[in-house]
């Protein structure tokens, strides 16, 4: 058999609250562009295409569109698994087997790691494959480099005529003195969340320990439904079995109990990006330990050491004088915390949410299935936007009950339909959409839109639109 045949499954869920404020629950950080300009599900993408370009991805239905962006932007097709709810890693690898063959082997890998050396990568799958055909669940760990407290640990067991090593145990997120212990003891690797088995083991072995989560997820994919969106297609779960479903990772599970379980080591670069720190390790630093993300050329250290700064707007980032400190800042948030609190990020998050603060779960630049938008202004009746759409795109046939809105062209074409009108607007051109009047924006053009829209009104939220007509099945 050849390593074509193992199906690399993306588990794309995951909040991403440490690395607040750039990764929020609408946009989490495997959807930003983080590593130059990709995010890093596009390189986990490209990654796993090295073993097989035929992919699953298993995603929240609020980021279905991001995943499928992803995809075609990497020239890609995948299967998509919407889950109707968040239930952890678990239920995600069972919906992913159920779609399977029994005998498939399913590479599951987490959107948001990032391993820069993709041959390497292969290679350590390829290492695997034996044991993972012989029946076993093939887990990946990452040789140490120091003693973390951030990730869990596998401390290896006796050498297997595969190749691979058996488990003795999956180890918690020790504290720093057991973390130096069992460096020490030389026998241990990082669990990198990484997994390869056949498709029929998985799911015997979730009967075996996990019979309630496997009983749900096989409900939930007996009533599966299909949208066909473009050219993508997305498998929705029945959602009532799946809801009900218990939230636990594979880890808790299944790993923890099973008994034939091998590990096979990577010693090449990986990091989970889980912390602000995790970032900052990916940039190059300077000779006092300074390093820079984000935007190039708009942060700037002054007499500082050891100061990551990272500047996702336009505007300058300087830090004067600043010692261990991590700057995050983003056109509606700003982070400074110190460089021993990078992991209590997700605090922060819990805090702004008692709030009710939009910051916490929200990006002012929000991603939508035909482009963005970016609300640049906001007063008690009006609103400021700016609105762009990919070429061939176009939002839905849609009315508002309470603001008006006027329409200038910035770039590209527009293709206005306002009322009973059809209106082709270029570059400075503009409308005015009255209150209550039937309408449509979209992009006939080669090229992106891009428009600003000023909205006035005594209501100005996202839920005063009913929608008509829609091609993203959201009427």
């Amino acid at each position: 058999m050849t390593l074509a045949r193992i199906t690399p499954v993306i588990l794309c869920g995951g909040s991403g609250t440490r690395l607040w404020p750039l990764s929020r629950k609408s946009l989490p950080k495997q959807f930003v562009p983080l590593i130059g300009d990709k995010s890093l599900l596009r390189l986990t993408v490209e990654r796993l295409a090295l073993v097989n370009p035929a992919m699953v991805c298993v995603a929240a239905d609020e980021h279905r569109f991001l995943v499928a962006q992803t995809l075609h932007d990497a020239k890609l097709r995948g299967t998509v698994i919407l889950e109707p709810s968040a239930r952890n890693t678990a239920a995600a690898m069972a919906l992913a087997a159920l779609v399977a063959q029994a005998d498939d082997l399913l590479l599951f890998c987490p959107a948001d790691h990032h391993i820069p050396d993709a041959a390497a990568f292969a290679a350590m799958v390829a290492q695997g494959r034996a044991a993972a055909m012989g029946g076993a669940i093939v887990t990946f760990g990452v040789a140490p480099s120091f003693p973390s407290t951030a990730y869990g640990y596998i401390e290896q067991g006796a050498e297997r005529p595969d190749g691979s090593r058996n488990v003795q145990r999956f180890i918690e997120k020790p504290q720093a003195e057991v973390a130096q212990q069992l460096l020490l003891a030389g026998n241990v690797l990082w669990n990198g969340g990484i997994f390869l088995c056949q498709a029929q083991v998985l799911l015997q072995a979730m009967q075996r320990h996990a019979p309630d989560i496997y009983a749900s997820c096989v409900a939930a994919w007996h009533g599966v439904g299909k949208d066909e969106v473009g050219a993508q297609t997305f498998f929705r779960p029945d959602a009532t079995p799946f809801n009900a479903c218990r939230s636990q990772s594979i880890d808790y599970a299944v790993m923890e109990h099973h008994d034939n379980v091998a590990v096979v080591p990577f010693n090449g670069a990986w990091s989970d990006v889980g912390s602000w720190n995790a970032v900052a390790e990916l940039a190059v630093a300077d000779a006092l330990g300074n390093r820079a993300g984000g935007e190039m050329g708009h942060a700037h250290h002054l007499k500082t050491q050891n100061t990551y700064i990272h500047a996702a707007g336009k505007r300058p980032v300087v830090a004067l004088g600043t010692h261990n400190l991590l700057i995050v800042d983003t056109p509606d948030a700003l982070l400074v915390a110190d460089v021993s609190q990078a992991e209590a990020v997700k605090e922060v998050v819990a805090a702004l949410e008692a709030l009710d603060a939009s910051q916490a779960l929200h990006h002012r630049r929000v991603a939508r299935p035909w482009g963005w938008y970016d609300s640049v202004d906001m007063g008690p009746r009006h609103q400021v936007k700016r609105i762009g759409v990919n070429p061939g795109a176009s939002l839905s046939l849609q009315m508002h009950h309470h603001r008006a809105e006027h329409w200038i062209v910035v770039s590209g074409t527009a293709e206005v339909t306002n009322g009973e009108s059809v209106l082709i607007l270029t570059e400075n051109q503009s409308t005015y959409i009255p209150l209550g009047q039937t309408h449509r924006l979209a992009n006939p053009g080669k090229v992106p839109l891009e428009i600003i829209e000023v909205q006035s009104g005594s209501y100005l939220g996202e839920d005063d639109i009913v929608r008509f007509e829609d091609n993203y099945g959201r009427n």
